[in-house]
């Protein structure tokens, strides 16, 4: 996951996820504008294991995080941004400034599938379990990078077990994917919630807090 080699930044001129307009309108009488980005709404799971008393998360590069760990240490690679052509990243950081810790999740890109039918499908893909959308239990939806992007990510909470489980998960090789599953202890999940050290979305600090308001006063008592 951490060899990150021939690392090149360069133009985008089209993407099959991100499209880049800019809005103009006024409001209160003032003209203004915005530039904002399209992209997928998404799905992410809460998935907790009963048979070993965990939380079920992945764990992967991120290229946006590291080049924002690199614009922070080299802020002259995203000087010539308006050019053809950027400078050559000499001194890469380690791989490992991207990795972060997140929900199993997934974007909202087959037209004739339900929302949960795609949370079924990640949850197998990444995590390697086999849940039913009887399984799944909607928290709630949310609407994420208000300011860029404005996309909607619906929460799932999904309880699986050791049987349920049907291979090691990882996600799609042919797609280019590379995840790891992650089991974090329910009795050490707060502390790697507010660790820093352990760089993560919000969804996992949020999602965490959920199941300890909601579900964990539940279970069943040592």
């Amino acid at each position: 996951m951490e060899a990150i080699e021939e690392l090149a930044v360069q133009p985008c001129t089209s993407s099959l996820y991100l499209r880049p307009f800019r809005l103009s309108y006024r409001q209160n009488g003032t003209k203004k504008f915005w530039d904002f980005m399209r992209t997928h709404d998404s799905v992410s799971i809460l998935i907790f294991n009963t048979s070993r008393q965990c939380f079920v998360v992945v764990k992967q590069f991120r290229p946006a995080v590291y080049m924002c760990e690199i614009e922070r240490h080299q802020p002259q690679v995203f000087e010539n941004q308006d050019k053809e052509s950027f400078p050559s990243l000499e001194n890469p950081l380690p791989a490992v400034v991207g990795v972060t810790y997140e929900l199993c999740a997934g974007i909202v890109d087959k037209p004739g599938l339900s929302l949960e039918e795609i949370a079924c499908e990640e949850v197998l893909e990444e995590c390697g379990y086999r849940v039913s959308i009887a399984d799944l239990r909607r928290i709630t939806s949310y609407r994420s990078g208000v300011g860029v992007t404005g996309s909607r990510q619906t929460l799932f909470y999904a309880e699986v077990n050791d049987q349920m489980r049907t291979s090691g998960g990882g996600g799609q090789p042919e797609e280019g994917e590379l995840i790891e599953v992650v089991e974090i202890p329910l009795g050490e999940s707060m502390k790697f919630a507010y660790d820093e050290t352990f760089p993560k979305t919000m969804g996992v600090i949020f999602s965490f807090m959920w199941f300890h308001n909601n579900i964990a006063p539940k279970l069943p008592k040592k």
